[in-house]
């Protein structure tokens, strides 16, 4: 699978994994498969939950249309719109739908096990085309290294970065 938006020029590795542990977990869309995949720890994968609630308390994202995106490439995208779903270029909804998203997912993540993923769609958006998957890992996952095709092999976070 390649990635649609190719890293900036002056976006070192480093900063790239830097980013990617900023926002708690690896984000990437399958096209084919029509898929939204985060990838993380559960703790990581807590950090999805508070960006859409950060997303929402924004007064420039209140207005249909309005978009913001995340992440080293900016992959990820979110945006408010009047239908919630997942397509191939975001993550959109009302506020209140977006609110409803993050709230569903605090909620699946809280009895979330390593190895179990959490498939989102029926009860955000059950006319979606996409689906989101929530790809549970180990606690102390990188999601640096979920990054297979610019970074490599996958790791383990640096004990001084666990913090």
């Amino acid at each position: 699978m390649r990635l649609e938006i190719e890293a900036r020029p002056e976006m070192t590795e480093e900063r790239i994994k830097q980013q990617w542990r900023e926002l708690g977990f690896f984000s990437e869309v399958d096209n084919e498969k029509r898929v939204w995949t985060l990838t993380g720890s559960r703790a990581g994968l807590l950090y999805f939950p508070d960006l859409l609630l950060g997303y929402v308390a924004d007064p420039q994202n209140a207005s249909d249309g309005a978009t913001k995106r995340y992440g080293p490439y900016g992959s990820l995208e979110v945006m408010t719109w009047p239908d919630a779903g997942f397509n191939g270029n975001a993550i959109r909804g009302s506020l209140v739908a977006l609110t409803h998203l993050a709230e569903l997912i605090e909620v699946k993540l809280a009895s979330a096990e390593p190895g179990s993923p959490i498939r989102i769609r029926a009860e955000f958006a059950p006319d979606s085309r996409y689906t989101l998957v929530l790809d549970v890992r180990a606690d102390g996952f990188d999601p640096a290294s979920a990054d297979r095709e610019r970074l490599g092999p996958p790791t383990s976070v640096p004990a001084k970065e666990k913090q």
